[in-house]
């Protein structure tokens, strides 16, 4: 088990301490960003603009923000279908990304993916994926594509703590031992699979990522709402991966504020308590947390704040204007972007030769 710097001291961890003022509010804005965009995405959810399922990423802000802003040239990031936070924090614009959630041709995956499959291939960001544990082969084969090519680098791939009981995940962790593939499996543990407490939908003796020793793969945990924590802990597996090519299990422990889906009503008073809601909104908010550590660095005021606060509310406001003002795809787009090969006519498009020779 990796050993984690102590609690005191993740501020002071390296890749925290190096971080100047406006890098800090960047954090900070990036984390806000995210809020502001779900709460109008729910909001336009709501008044029957989008279809679909709509998965929010409210009160996990950090896991997202800490992880995707230790990314290079060469990581590569691919979760599951709560994935708008991951988007946003590797860069993507809320325009494509309110846009896809309206179904619109301006989305980032054209309109035909929606909620659960946002996608940025010039940002090293994969989806975005709607069954539950399949991303974990897929950032798998990340892994695999950048040691075959000789390249520095990690592939983040994010699941919940429901999707570390699919078969799929163990298959992928006896080939990233074996392999040495450097995959870094981060675990945002949220306690809840669907409506099913982890306690109910798992066997745990100290933690998920635990299961890490059955294949001789590095893990550790930590908790999720204190970004420095989040960072220090994201960037030592980031090492492994790029100077030992050697994979990691991390488990962050976090906390959603809404249910599975908008469409999930019995999570509140139902399956999970509604105090115990209210204490994680009270007392563990990743934005309230840094938000005061960094007023007690001197870095931030309560003005400062709202305005960061309003900036995020207006940018929301505005991809939702963008979003409905933008076209629907037309119906011939339903033949386009179905397979590479085809869609740029290469020699296998055309012969339909992929694999085989004569």
């Amino acid at each position: 088990m990796e050993t984690a710097v102590k609690a005191k001291d993740y501020a002071s961890a390296p890749i925290n301490s190096k971080l100047s003022k406006e890098q800090k509010l960047d954090l900070l804005r990036g984390m806000l960003r995210i809020r502001r965009f779900e709460q109008e995405a729910l909001k336009q959810y709501n008044s029957a603009k989008m279809g679909g399922f709509l998965h929010l990423y409210i009160g996990q802000e950090s896991v997202a923000m800490g992880a995707c802003s230790l990314m290079g040239d060469n990581d590569h990031v691919i979760t599951a279908y709560r994935c708008h936070g991951h988007a946003l924090a590797v860069g993507m614009a809320m325009n494509e990304c309110m846009a896809e959630l309206f179904g619109k041709a301006t989305g980032c995956s054209k309109g035909k993916g929606g909620s659960m499959h946002f996608f940025a291939p010039d940002k090293n960001f994969w989806g975005g994926h709607g069954i539950v544990g399949g991303q974990t082969p897929l950032g798998l084969g990340l892994a695999y594509g950048l040691k075959y090519k000789g390249l520095k680098g990690a592939a983040l791939c994010f699941l919940g703590d429901g999707a570390v009981n699919q078969g799929c995940f163990y298959e992928s962790l006896n080939m990233a031992s074996l392999f040495e593939l450097p995959v870094v499996y981060i675990i945002e543990n949220n306690k809840y699979s669907m409506g099913t407490s982890l306690e109910r939908s798992s066997v745990v003796k100290d933690c998920l990522a635990q299961r890490g020793e059955a294949f001789l793969v590095d893990w550790a945990q930590a908790g999720g709402e204190d970004i420095y924590e989040v960072r220090a802990t994201v960037q030592t597996a980031i090492e492994r991966a790029h100077n030992s090519s050697k994979p990691t299990i991390l488990e962050l422990d976090t906390y959603r504020y809404y249910g599975h889906s908008v469409a999930d009503a019995n999570h509140k008073g139902g399956y999970r308590p509604n105090d115990e809601i209210e204490t994680y909104k009270k007392d563990h908010d990743p934005i309230q947390l840094f938000k005061r550590r960094l007023i007690g660095e001197g870095l931030l005021t309560e003005e400062e704040f709202e305005k960061l606060s309003e900036d995020a509310k207006t940018e929301a406001k505005a991809s939702v204007q963008y979003a409905e003002d933008s076209p629907l795809p037309e119906d011939g787009a339903i033949f386009e972007d179905v397979y590479f090969e085809v869609d740029r006519q290469t020699e296998a498009g055309r012969t339909g030769k992929h694999f085989f020779h004569d």
